[in-house]
């Protein structure tokens, strides 16, 4: 497990495995949002079998399977709307951490600078800049 936390309430990680969950409640914890599609995951970490090991140990589990280069703005607001609904911390998941790192950049679109949304998660090795043009315009939008 190699959770890196983006702001002190919302940290993300690479695949985690069904026994991580208790060191991850240990960590303060609250809420686990699954960005990872059962398809490109072994039975053993599909959704079902994450979310009765992540309740079993206290912790709230959402869902919100983001398809790599297939993102959506539904993706987008469930996410936003998992981490205001959550009680502490939240720690979200996929493959690298990656797509967790792009979907809290856009659901702070306008909430933070474009060059924080960029510059935190870069500070880990995720890149981005990319999405500088969208980040923009929905900071625009309000």
């Amino acid at each position: 497990m190699d959770i890196r936390a983006l702001t002190p309430t919302y940290a993300v990680s690479p695949q985690i495995e069904s026994t991580d969950f208790s060191a991850i409640k240990a960590a303060g914890y609250t809420t686990v949002i699954d960005n990872r599609p059962d398809g490109e995951i072994p039975p053993s970490l599909h959704t079902d079998a994450m979310r009765a090991a992540a309740e079993a140990a206290g912790l709230h589990f959402v869902v919100n399977p983001v398809i790599g280069g297939m993102l959506t703005m539904e993706n987008v607001t469930a996410q936003a709307a998992a981490i205001e609904a959550a009680s502490g911390p939240v720690l979200a998941y996929c493959a690298s951490g990656n797509r967790s790192s792009i979907v809290w950049a856009l659901a702070h679109a306008g909430k933070l600078p474009t060059d924080d949304l960029i510059g935190i998660p870069a500070r880990f090795g995720y890149q981005l800049e990319g999405l500088r043009g969208q980040l923009d315009a929905m900071a625009a939008k309000g």
